[in-house]
Formats: structure tokens, sequence, C-alpha cells
């Protein structure tokens, strides 16, 4: 009640105990504008006015700078993680801490938490829900109109954006973007490792948890594949594409065989950069260009050959203005796995990026603020 810069920080714990309509409801009820992680899309609608996107190391400008400028976080489910933090000593350094965790061993182990609670997510948003109501007395919570004015600033100054020229070559936000339209961003969403990810939770709208699934902390390459056939499996009248860069895709692929024989209509969009894409970022601007076990291949393997030797359809776009042909193409199809291509520039770089172990302060928002 006495902040006057609360952030609601949210993670992957808000949606193991199914704690999505508490999260919103207590962030209504308390007018605190929310961050959620990597492993938290979703727990609160990216549609809604209070919430700001994932925030650290890839994360939107204006989380990772709330964070920064906080008064107070309440952290829910999440467990200050260094792609979120970086260096913790610089991280959020005028900030009190609430933290609530179902483990005791996450509180304090990374921040000292000013009100430590352990306990399950649901049931304790349950209580600061009841709890506040009753603190409130039917008076609305603080205003806070100059953070909210400053946090409205970031967003229009800071936007996630890309630019995809017509004339090629394909960026991978572009095809994410579109598959979100195509789909009116009704669909389960799994992804990878690598920039592929980082792009997918950057430009994908999620409005429901349990709509993106990923590897998280675990750094999983090839998880892509896998995951998503079981998610298809398990929930089969929902819309499942699997978000994949080539080099994930090349680690599991044969597991498309048990897909295509048990007719589990699955799509994969490999974006194809015909590189190690986060791996060529890091050596390009942290090891001077020294590019090293990172290039793969555009042909090699033929993906779409791939893909039909599997059992599945394999289709293909080389060019901005196949993307949405492929795409719309690929959906209409519902008795058979499907495998879309996308040949993607191999020196697109992801942004905004904040260095590892460094300050969440220095965000680096594209290629003028590399020094």
């Amino acid at each position: 009640m006495a902040s006057q810069r609360p952030v609601l920080y949210t993670g992957g714990g808000t949606i193991r105990a199914g704690a999505a309509a508490e999260l919103t409801a207590f962030a209504e009820l308390m007018n605190l504008p929310a961050v959620t992680t990597l492993m938290a899309r979703g727990a609160i609608p990216d549609s809604h006015h209070l919430a700001l996107g994932m925030p650290g190391m890839h994360g939107c400008y204006t989380a990772s700078t709330a964070i920064q400028k906080a008064d107070l976080l309440i952290n829910i489910g999440a467990r200050f993680d260094d792609r979120v933090t970086g260096d913790p000593e610089f991280f959020a350094p005028n900030a009190k801490v609430i933290h609530v965790d179902v483990d005791p061993a996450e509180i304090g182990k990374i921040r000292n938490a000013d009100v430590p609670i352990v306990g399950d997510a649901k049931v304790v948003l349950g209580q600061l829900i009841q709890s506040g109501t009753k603190r409130l007395a039917g008076n609305q919570a603080p205003a806070r109109t100059e953070w909210f004015e400053t946090i409205r600033g970031w967003q229009r100054d800071f936007p996630l954006a890309f630019d995809q020229d017509p004339s090629g070559p394909i960026q991978q936000q572009y095809v994410i973007d579109q598959l979100h339209k195509a789909t009116g961003g009704n669909a389960i969403v799994v992804a990878g490792v690598g920039q592929h990810q980082m792009w997918a939770s950057q430009f994908w709208g999620f409005e429901r948890p349990n709509t993106w699934i990923n590897s998280g902390g675990l750094g999983t390459m090839g998880f892509a594949v896998p995951a998503a056939i079981g998610a298809k499996a398990g929930m089969p009248d929902e819309t499942v594409i699997a978000i994949d860069g080539d080099g994930c895709f090349q680690m599991t692929f044969q597991e498309l065989i048990t897909a295509a024989i048990e007719k589990i209509p699955v799509k994969i969009a490999v974006m194809n950069n015909a590189n190690l894409g986060m791996v060529r970022q890091w050596q390009r601007l942290f090891y001077n260009e020294r590019f090293s076990a990172s290039e793969l291949s555009y042909d090699n393997p033929n993906i779409v050959m791939l893909a039909e030797a599997l059992g599945c359809v394999g289709l293909r776009a080389e060019v901005p203005s196949e993307v949405i042909p492929t795409i719309e193409k690929g959906l209409a199809i519902t008795h058979r796995p499907v495998v879309m291509e996308f040949r993607c520039d191999p020196d697109a770089m992801v942004y905004p990026m904040i260095a590892s172990g460094g300050s969440n302060d220095d965000i680096i928002m594209g290629p003028g603020d590399l020094k």
C-alpha cells in the first residue's frame, strides 16, 4: 500500500500452481504492473493493461527497467535466476522484496527477502486477495499515477519491433507474427532453445496459461519436437505449433516418425537460418566474430525431403511473400504432421539484450548500442 513503484514479478511457479486467475485478480485489486518470466508467459494476459511482458536478458525494455526502478518487488513463484537478474549486486537496487515460493530453499538464495512467504502460489495469492480486500475496505488501491506514466513512456519509446524487407531475407519475428495472426493466438506454442525461443516469447501474445511450453533454465536443445508431439497427444483439440531452430530440429526430428505413425497432426515451424543462431550471436558480439562450430547448411539436410521421408508433409518458404501461403497450407492440413521450413536471415540478432552477468541498467537495444 505504501509502495510508489511496485512490480509484481511472477515466475513459472504461478503456472504450475494453476494460479493465473488469482494472479490477475491480485494485480487488478492492488493496481500492480506485472512482469512474466520466460516460464510464466500467459500467467497474466499480454493484452492486459497491467502486463509489461518478459524481463531479463532478452526481455522487454519496459519489464527490465521497471524492475530496476522499483521500490518493491512482489515475487510469486520465481527464483531470481541469472537470466532475469544479471549480476545480483546491481539488480533492483532500491527494491524491498516480498518472495513467495513453495520451496524454502529458494527464499534468500539469490536475493534477501524482506518478507519471506513459503507456500503454494495459488493458496498464498488467495490469502493476499482476501487480506488486500479487507485492507482496502471498499476503497481503490493507490493510483500511482506518476509510476504508470513513466511505464507508459517506456512502452511508447522502446517497443519490441522488427523490420521485414519485402525483398528478404525472412525475419523470424515476421514468421512468428504471421503464425500468431493465422491462429488468432489460439494455439499451444512449444519452443526449442536459442534465438527462435526468445523471439517466440517476445512476439507471440500469450493470453492463457499453459499455452507456452519450453525447457527454461534447462536449456534443452531438441526439446520442441517431442514436447509438441506430447502436447498434441494430450490436447488433441488444440492447435500445437513447435517453433524450432534448424539446429534444435536436427537433434530430435526422428520423433516425427512416431507422430506420423500415430497420426498426431502436430505443426513444426523450422526457422532455418543455417546456423546455431544464438551461439553465432554470442560469437559475433563477444568473441570478435571468431565463428566456430556454429555454421550449418540450408540444404543439408533438405528439411522438406526429410519431413516427407518421415511420413510428414514438408513445406518451404524461401522469400517473405511465401511465408503466409506456407502457413495457410500448413495449418489447413489436419491428418498428418506438418513441417514448415522458413529460410531465415542468418545474421539476425535478438534484441533487446543484456550481457551475461551484466547490469540490467545496460540494455542493448540494437547494433548502434554495441561498444
